[in-house]
This record gives structure tokens, C-alpha cells and sequence, in this order.
């Protein structure tokens, strides 16, 4: 006997945070344990060179062996811990990432099937350093829509695989890790708007533009960015989106309680806080801890923001993506 559907209620609903988790390398690396490594290769850089230009001080490097999905799978059972749920009781899996550990399975089934949460919808997300907003505002659709009830959205990157280590531009700026969520349906204010942009004529000031081709790495299979042309960019895409983003709610930016943007670099944030008038101790910054780590960067300072007690209940919280794509979105909750 086939099983009998779930019905569904037709009260409108809303996607509520349950909770959060991160999942970072053991491996720390310091910008002296970087800098020592970089002159041995014969490439001149410094601490006080890396902090001035991004306010990175150090980063966590996936050893030999941990891949994305094992950190994914870190972080998606430590805010299932958070929530209090069981996996079984998820019904769709989202990881945004651009370092899949292989072309397929998508990293989600992957993970998927480590969690033993059979029979979830599973898929990845690639919207390079925006992937965990655009997968975030995903879910928050099926959610309202009935479509699902219970969501796991990843984070998980390992950019230290798709970096050149020659290249000081970009080598210094990019961490390991991951972060995820669990949303589920409720009545309660939860993700008041969501906005997903993208400028495909912009995707050559970052990129990684190899591919595979017949068992072989065809083009470049490293991490090049355009920091000048990436900068501008960067600031005027979040200030227009929060912007967006507010109306929606109908929210004036003096009302946002924590800004919590891509970890690109600690002069972005501090531009994109100017424009929009909001102190920088309104802006979580863990940039300087973790470097970017792309997708994972904003699950991951949201997890450390409701960790050390800043984030509480019945806050406004914005979160930012921007990155390769050219990508970039915002969401706007409220605790």
C-alpha cells in the first residue's frame, strides 16, 4: 500500500533559522606561518601587508585528504545539534559551493547520504562567493511555497585547491571551511525578502576558467581576480541590493541590528557599512580569522555572531553575498 501524502496547510508560511553550525580545517595558518612559506618560494610579502590590504590575520587549510563534503558534513551536523532536530526530519539539502570534491554527485547528495536523511530533495548551488545568499533565498521559495518543510543549506568550500600559491594577489586572501543552516516552516517573522542578481558580462575580473576535457585540466585551473575592478564592483552591487532588500520590508537601514556581509575583505565591509550609515560595530567581521572562504563566509560569521551571544532574539539581520559570476544577493531576517 502506497504511503498517504502529507497535506498541506494553506496558512501562508514563513522560513524561520533553527539553527547553526561551521565546520573548519583543524589546520591554522597564521599570516607569519604564510608569509615564511611564500619566502621560501622566493615571493616577497608581510603580515603588515596582507592586514592594511584585507584585514585577514589568519585562515584554516584543509589538510591532505579533507575534502568539501567532509566539511559540509561538519557543519550541517552541528546546526542540525543547534536546532535539536533529527536528519531525519529534513526534507531538502542545499550546498552552495564552487570546489565540488567531483563533478557528480553533487556535493549535497554526498552529504546526503553521510547524514543517512533518505528521500530529501539534494542539489548544489554555484554562485561562486554568493552561492550560500542565492541558496538561502532558494529554500526561503520552496519553503513559503509547501513545497518542503524542513531545509539544510551548506555553505563548504576549499578554495586552497583552486589557488595559485605564486600569485601573492590572491593566494593570501583565501581559507577552507564551512557553514549551513537549518530553516524550517513557521508562522513566526523569519526571512522578511530575498534578492538574487547577476551580470554574466562581468564574469572575467574573477574566475577560475578551467575545466576537465577528456580526463585532462583544459585553460587555467586557478583562482584570477581584478582586486580594483572586483572592489568597485563589490560596494556598489551590496549597497543596491540592501537597498532592495530593505524595501521589500519596508525597513529603513538605521533598523538593521547586524550586518553580516561576504568576508571578502575588511575594506568592502567597512565601505559598504559607510554607505548604508551603519557603525562598523553593527558589521560581523570574521575575515580576520578565517580569510574568504567564499560561500562559506557568510553562514560561518552568522554561526560565530549566535556563538559569542551578539546575535539575539527578535533581531534584523542582513545577510550579503557578492563574488564570480558576476553574482550578488542580500537577505533580510529577523531572529
Amino acid at each position: 500500500m502506497l504511503p498517504v501524502p502529507e497535506i498541506r496547510s494553506l496558512t501562508p508560511l514563513v522560513s524561520r533559522l533553527a539553527g547553526t553550525g561551521s565546520g573548519l580545517p583543524e589546520r591554522v595558518v597564521t599570516n607569519a606561518d604564510l608569509v615564511a612559506d611564500l619566502a621560501a618560494r622566493g615571493i616577497e610579502t608581510s603580515d603588515e601587508w596582507i592586514v592594511t590590504r584585507t584585514g585577514i590575520r589568519q585562515r584554516h587549510l584543509a589538510e591532505p585528504g579533507v575534502g568539501t563534503t567532509d566539511l559540509a558534513e561538519r557543519a550541517a551536523r552541528a546546526a542540525l545539534a543547534a536546532a535539536g532536530m533529527g536528519t531525519d526530519t529534513i526534507d531538502l539539502i542545499i550546498v552552495a559551493t564552487s570546489t565540488p570534491d567531483q563533478v557528480f554527485p553533487s556535493t549535497a547528495c554526498s552529504v546526503q547520504g553521510r547524514l543517512g536523511a533518505a528521500g530529501a530533495a539534494a542539489f548544489d548551488v554555484q554562485a561562486a562567493c554568493s552561492g550560500f545568499v542565492y541558496a538561502l533565498a532558494i529554500a526561503d521559495a520552496l519553503i513559503r511555497g509547501g513545497a518542503h518543510r524542513r531545509a539544510l543549506i551548506i555553505g563548504a568550500e576549499v578554495y586552497s585547491r583552486v589557488l595559485d600559491w605564486n600569485d601573492r594577489g590572491t593566494c593570501v586572501l583565501f581559507g577552507d571551511g564551512a557553514g549551513a543552516v537549518v530553516l524550517e516552516a513557521g508562522s513566526a517573522p523569519g526571512i522578511l525578502g530575498c534578492r538574487m542578481h547577476a551580470d554574466g558580462a562581468r564574469g572575467d575580473i574573477l574566475s577560475v576558467a578551467g575545466r576537465l576535457n577528456q580526463g585532462a585540466a583544459v585553460g587555467d585551473p586557478f583562482l584570477r581576480m581584478d582586486g580594483k575592478a572586483v572592489f568597485k564592483l563589490a560596494v556598489d552591487v551590496l549597497e543596491s541590493s540592501a537597498r532592495e532588500v530593505l524595501a521589500l520590508a519596508d525597513m529603513d537601514p538605521s533598523r538593521v541590528d547586524w550586518l553580516i556581509p561576504h568576508q571578502a575583505n575588511v575594506r568592502i565591509l567597512s565601505a559598504t557599512a559607510k554607505r548604508l550609515g551603519l557603525a562598523a560595530e553593527r558589521v560581523v567581521v570574521t575575515v580576520d580569522r578565517h580569510g574568504n572562504t567564499s560561500a562559506a563566509s557568510v553562514p560561518l560569521a552568522l554561526d560565530a555572531a549566535l556563538a559569542d551571544g551578539r546575535v539575539r532574539p527578535g533581531q534584523h539581520l542582513l545577510l550579503q553575498g557578492v563574488g564570480g559570476g558576476f553574482t550578488w544577493g542580500s537577505v533580510l531576517l529577523r531572529t
